[in-house]
């Protein structure tokens, strides 16, 4: 049988087993307790990131919503003012085509006034042309008409101023003056 001393050394060595178990007991629920504890931070720190993650999620969709609201309203703002264009677009073309028929009738009007003063012109200088001729015909003819009656009259004319010069010669004579003295 087992002697006492090796009945000894197994209860000894029992008893360090045992101690040696509940050391290591001790250091498991130690280490449970710690896990536990770092557990309980692990989870209130992700719920904290949880709650984090939520609020920027819920500030995204938020940030989401007014960039959406804010691009609707531009395109709304975008779509007016681009009608508005066009409408003054269409404006300014109906204005332009105005414009440019007016400018086309008041260019065609002015070129028949200046047509029709061209012509006006012209017959006024025919006729001024035509005036002048007959001024000329009638003076010539009036001038020949003057020049025959003075021919026709120069003969008695001269025989009258001889008459006269002679008269007037013997006057003088009478008065016993020279005439070629005088």
């Amino acid at each position: 049988m087992e002697t006492d001393a090796e009945a000894e050394a197994k209860h000894r060595m029992v008893l360090l087993e045992k101690e040696l178990l509940q050391d290591h007991l001790a250091l498991q629920r130690d280490e449970t307790r710690r896990a536990k504890a770092s557990e309980e931070r692990l989870k209130q720190r992700l719920q904290g990131l949880e709650a984090e993650l939520e609020k920027a999620q819920s500030e995204r969709d938020a940030v989401y919503a007014e960039m959406s609201r804010q691009r609707r309203a531009l395109q709304e703002e975008l779509r007016t003012r681009s009608k508005q264009l066009e409408e003054e677009v269409r404006s300014l073309r109906e204005q332009l085509e105005t414009c440019q028929k007016e400018a086309k009738t008041a260019r065609e009007e002015a070129e028949q006034a200046l047509r029709e003063q061209d012509e006006t012109l012209s017959q006024l200088r025919a006729h001024v042309a035509n005036m002048e001729a007959e001024y000329e015909e009638i003076l010539h003819g009036s001038l020949d008409c003057l020049l025959a009656k003075l021919r026709a009259a120069k003969p008695q004319w001269d025989a009258a101023v001889l008459r006269l010069h002679t008269r007037h010669k013997e006057q003088l004579r009478q008065f016993a003056l020279n005439p070629l003295e005088l």
